[in-house]
């Protein structure tokens, strides 16, 4: 491994599922896993490919009930490429002994490069060379080089180049028990002597995919002799290429491919589209130097580069990578929402839940249109929101905690629990702090970007439906004298119910309670950014009254929050009266105890019995928000909040925690930033591990975890930076763990880039300005106002307290632009 280069050395199949997910790639409209273009599925095999928005519903009868779930679909496989000697069996790595073997991800050019010798039966040695591209400048294309060198002989090859549309759901196995056939047959056939095409259509939503491919081989500087013929399947089609293999001569295969869906905009027909798009490309080099320019234009806008830190620059640049293969600039125009597993795997579902809350920030600051778009997204859905609110018996919006593609609420009725092969009733729907997450992210958007127009057009009407569902579903209890939230579950997710409880919900969660706060009182504040026309039009239109505005703010007020004891915060009313839970015994039982939940329900148990997590709940808080502003939201409400609360609830909260998500190490190194910066950076080295190893045990293979993923880059780009977004004003605060020495990066705020590079001593700022001459930048505690190309470096005494940081500026005034307006 180095800082652009994921490899692995050695054929090991046990690994293949992991490696396939970290070498998807895609480019925000497609993604299709790393797996070797040799193969169909089976085995450790399995060769995805998705679609963004991509989904499909099928029922299926099980444990005596019809259910039905919406999936991200599997499309047909466009990257079989494979080969045979002298008519003998098609190539396969279980059938020949492999002498060497080396897969490469290159993370800077966007390429997955395979190299492969192997001797078969009769002692023929062969060398392979793969390229593999998802082509980021041009959505609707894709390639892969084979070259193959038979170093030992000579005789007659067979290129088999297929496009196989004869696929299923089947890429996590507790799945495999429901209907999993997702596309139907429309047509495929040969376009000319080189072009093959493929056209599928999914069976309830009606969506057609048409894949078309060119193959073509080269020996030398040419063309090789050859001969073709077609043979056609249903949903499956392939050209067998016959030519000489010469002893020493490379062969180079050609494949490529283009994707068109009924979906795209500008298009006549996907498969005339894909055909005719087809004819116009060039060769594999060609593709590849526009791929790797898009690729080199996205790295100079998001890499974030580290000095040390041990392995953590690659696994970060892992990450930005994968976040952004699943939204790209391709992204803007589409009605997508992210994926919690990316475009990686079939997991989840791939359903939208909450993990935009991590994903946003580091788009905000880099691909702000793309943030918008994906807001735009929840927008489009925000009347089927209003649907399942009024259905519930509340008013305003009440968006899904799982999402596809029209916005009803996807969350699995029954879950199979594969310890112990039960499928159980899931209430995880009633994580209604969902909604919360998304006006944070509007809000964000605002912050960040400083577009009123988006708040006008859109951003207002979502927040304020949202502030309104909380309103209606807060009832009044006049023996406390405060608001209740009643029938939740919190983002710890083990707990869905009370003990021997009839009916599933919580009682005010400390979480959820807060945030319903916060979304109140930011209601009041986009009333405010709207101008008199805007505000007049929603107002009317969301038939808002001053008596409503009046009950919001009390509400805001009163909501209540259960403690337990010496300022620790319930996680939720009645958390103090459940078990403690034998944490040593099940650990020495169990070894791995990460899904609690699982285990506790194979004995016949629930995590609803015992103070146990999944994941950070009460910890949220200090995630999203600093302590200064906690103190503010907790004097809002009414209660006392001192700052000596947060290592308290800390330490209360880990002590209970499983850690069964991959989101608890991130949350855990971010709360920890500034009292224990060793134990913080250990926390994120963990959450960085977290997919590249598959530290949960094969969930990886079936998607990455794009929140956690997106979330650690974050932790570095605005944590160990310090930025924080206030009253138009970016503010910077940085405090870097001892392990890592320097942090170099770009930030984009409110339209002006900022260069950044932070080490342990001082802070190095500079305004490379674009729309504006000026712009503003506070260190400390202090603003500070740039000139276009103006650089400036800041004093960061490393002996005193974080919040004592220098802010004794030294203007360089060291220009990297001589220009003016």
């Amino acid at each position: 491994m180095d800082g652009w280069k994921l490899v692995y050395e050695g054929w090991e199949p046990e690994k293949e599922g992991l490696r396939e997910a970290l070498c998807t790639l895609g480019n925000g409209y497609f993604a299709t896993r790393g797996a070797s273009p040799f193969f169909r599925a089976g085995g450790p095999h399995y060769p995805g490919t998705y679609l963004a928005g991509g989904y499909n519903r099928l029922k299926t009868e099980i444990a005596g009930r019809e259910i039905e779930n919406e999936d991200l679909v599997n499309w047909p496989n466009w990257t079989l490429l494979t080969f045979r000697i002298d008519d003998g069996d098609w190539f396969s790595f279980e059938g020949v002994e492999i002498l060497e073997y080396r897969q490469e991800l290159d993370l800077r050019e966007g390429l997955l490069y395979w190299h492969a010798r192997f001797r078969d039966e009769s002692g023929r040695e062969t060398t392979l060379r793969s390229r593999r591209l998802v082509h980021m400048a041009d959505m609707h294309i894709a390639a892969i080089e084979l070259t193959i060198i038979p170093e030992n002989w000579s005789g007659r090859l067979e290129i088999r180049s297929a496009l196989d549309g004869q696929v299923r759901n089947e890429g996590v196995e507790r799945y495999r028990q429901l209907n999993s056939q997702h596309l139907e047959h429309v047509k495929q056939g040969q376009l000319d002597d080189e072009r093959i095409f493929l056209l599928v259509k999914t069976i309830q939503s009606r969506l057609e995919m048409a894949q078309a491919a060119r193959t073509r081989v080269f020996r030398g500087g040419g063309r090789a002799e050859l001969d073709r013929s077609t043979r056609e399947e249903s949903s499956y089609v392939e050209q067998l290429i016959r030519c000489d293999g010469r002893q020493g001569e490379p062969l180079r295969v050609e494949k490529v491919v283009t994707v068109y869906t009924s979906r795209d905009w500008a298009i006549s027909a996907p498969d005339h589209d894909a055909g005719q798009t087809l004819g116009r490309l060039g060769t594999f080099d060609e593709l590849s130097r526009t791929h790797k320019l898009a690729w080199s234009r996205l790295w100079h806008r998001c890499d974030i580069e580290f000095a040390d830190g041990e392995n953590a620059q690659l696994a970060l640049r892992v990450h930005i990578f994968h976040l952004l293969q699943t939204v790209s600039p391709n992204t803007t125009e589409l009605d997508v929402g992210v994926p919690a597993r990316g475009l990686h795997g079939e997991a989840y579902r791939g359903h939208i839940f909450w993990d935009e809350l991590y994903i946003f920030p580091f788009l905000e600051l880099r691909l702000p249109e793309v943030a918008r778009a994906l807001l735009m997204y929840r927008y489009r859905r925000l009347d089927e929101a209003r649907r399942i609110a009024a259905a519930e018996g509340f008013r305003g919006a009440l968006y899904p905690w799982q999402s596809g593609s029209d916005g009803r609420e996807e969350t699995q009725v029954l879950h199979l629990n594969p310890r112990s092969g039960n499928w159980v009733r899931d209430n995880t729907h009633l994580q209604r702090h969902v909604n919360s997450a998304i006006a944070f992210n509007v809000w964000r958007h605002y912050q960040a970007s400083g577009r009123r127009d988006f708040i006008c057009k859109y951003g207002a009407r979502i927040i304020l439906e949202i502030a309104r569902f909380w309103a209606s579903a807060a009832t009044f209890n006049s023996e406390r004298g405060r608001y209740e939230i009643k029938g939740v579950v919190g983002p710890d997710e083990y707990h869905t119910a009370y003990p021997d409880a009839e009916q599933p919900g919580l009682n005010n969660n400390a979480y959820t309670n807060i945030m319903a706060s916060w979304v109140l009182q930011t209601a009041a504040r986009v009333i405010k950014l709207l101008d008199a026309d805007c505000a007049v039009e929603i107002f009317e239109d969301l038939q808002i009254t001053d008596e409503e505005l009046a009950s919001w703010d009390e509400i805001s007020r009163k909501l209540y929050v259960p403690f337990i004891e010496d300022g620790i915060i319930a996680q939720f009313e009645g958390y103090e009266e459940l078990d403690e839970f034998d944490w040593q015994g099940y650990q020495a039982k169990y070894g791995d105890i990460h899904r609690l939940d699982r285990i506790l329900e194979a004995e016949g148990d629930t995590p609803n019995r015992y103070k146990v997590s999944k994941q950070a709940d009460v910890l949220m808080l200090f995630y999203l928000f600093s302590a200064e502003r906690l103190e503010q939201l907790f004097e809002h409400l009414g209660y006392r909040f001192d700052p000596e609360m947060i290592p308290r609830n800390i330490d209360y909260y880990l002590n209970r925690t499983s850690h069964g998500s991959t989101l608890s190490a991130l949350i855990n190194s971010w709360v920890q930033t500034r009292s224990d910066r060793s134990r913080s950076w250990r926390w994120l080295q963990a959450a960085l591990r977290s997919d590249l190893e598959d530290v949960q045990g094969g969930t990886t293979q079936e998607g990455i975890h794009l929140g956690a993923m997106a979330g650690t880059v974050d932790l570095v780009q605005r944590c160990y930076s310090g930025i924080a977004l206030r009253e138009g004003v970016m503010w910077l605060n940085p405090v870097l763990p001892s392990e890592l020495k320097s942090i170099r990066s770009r930030i984009l705020y409110r339209g002006h880039w900022f260069s950044i590079h932070i080490t342990h001593d001082t802070l190095a700022v500079a305004f490379e300005g674009i729309w504006s001459p000026y712009a503003r930048i506070a260190v400390h505690d202090r603003i500070y106002t740039f000139k276009r190309g103006e650089r400036k470096e800041f004093a960061l005494s490393a002996e005193t307290d974080d919040a004592e940081l220098a802010a004794d500026a030294r203007a360089s005034d060291r220009s990297t632009s001589a220009q003016s307006e």
